[in-house]
C-alpha cells in the first residue's frame, strides 16, 4: 500500500514539474523561432536572386571572365544554402554572340559559301535594330532555302543552346543561420508534442490509480 501511495505521489510530482512550463509559453517561443527561421530562409533566397541577377548583367555586357566569375559565385552560394533554388538560367546574350561569331566566320572569303552568309545578313540586318534571336532565326531561315547539296548551314557549327543553360541545386538543409533556426523550430515542435503526450499519459495513470483506490 505504501508503494502504491508513493507511486501516486511520484506521478503527481511529475505532472506538476511538466506544468511549470506552460504550453502557451512554448507556443510563443515556437512562433518567435518560426519568424526567425522564415526571415533567414528569405535572406537565403534574396542572396540567390542577387547573384542570379549579377550573372544576367554580366551576360549583357559580354565580359566572358565576368560571366564565369559570377556563375561560380552563384553555384557556390546555391549549393551551400537551403531555400536558394534558382531554377534554370540561360545566357542568351553569350549564345547570340557566339552564334554570330560562327556565322561571321562562315562569311569569310575562304569559305566557298561565304557570299551566301553575307547575303543572309544583308537581308536580315535591316529588319532588326540589334542582334536578337529573331535575327538569328531570319538568317537560318534564309540559308535553309538552299537545296540539301548546296545548303551552307552544313558547313558551319552553330553552338548548342543547351550549353548555355545552367541550373544548380540547393540542399534540403544547410549549416547556416537558416538551417539551425529550422532545426530549433523542429525541436520545439517535438518538445510541445512530447510534453502533451506525457502529460496525457500521466493524467491517465493517475486517473486509473484513483479509480482503483
Amino acid at each position: 500500500m505504501g508503494f502504491y501511495v508513493a507511486d501516486k505521489r511520484k506521478v503527481r510530482r511529475s505532472i506538476r514539474q511538466l506544468q511549470y512550463l506552460k504550453t502557451w509559453q512554448l507556443l510563443v517561443l515556437l512562433l518567435l523561432v518560426g519568424f526567425i527561421a522564415a526571415t533567414f530562409l528569405r535572406l537565403n533566397n534574396i542572396g540567390m536572386l542577387q547573384r542570379r541577377t549579377a550573372v544576367l548583367q554580366a551576360d549583357e555586357t559580354g565580359d566572358k571572365e565576368a560571366i564565369k566569375s559570377r556563375l561560380f559565385e552563384l553555384q557556390r552560394y546555391v549549393t551551400a544554402h537551403m531555400n536558394a533554388d534558382m531554377g534554370t538560367i540561360y545566357l542568351e546574350g553569350q549564345y547570340h554572340r557566339d552564334t554570330q561569331q560562327a556565322i561571321d566566320g562562315a562569311s569569310s572569303g575562304s569559305n566557298p559559301n561565304g557570299n551566301i552568309y553575307k547575303k543572309a545578313q544583308e537581308v536580315c540586318a535591316p529588319k532588326f535594330t540589334h542582334y536578337t534571336y529573331a535575327y538569328l532565326q531570319c538568317t537560318l531561315n534564309y540559308l535553309s532555302q538552299f537545296g540539301p547539296a548546296d545548303n551552307p548551314t552544313s558547313t558551319v557549327r552553330l553552338p548548342k543552346a543547351d550549353a548555355y543553360r545552367y541550373s544548380f541545386v540547393s540542399p534540403l538543409w544547410s549549416a547556416d543561420f537558416a538551417g539551425f533556426s529550422v532545426l530549433f523550430f523542429i525541436f520545439i515542435t517535438l518538445v510541445i508534442i512530447a510534453r502533451l503526450l506525457v502529460l496525457s499519459l500521466l493524467k491517465a495513470m493517475l486517473k486509473m490509480h484513483n479509480r482503483d483506490a
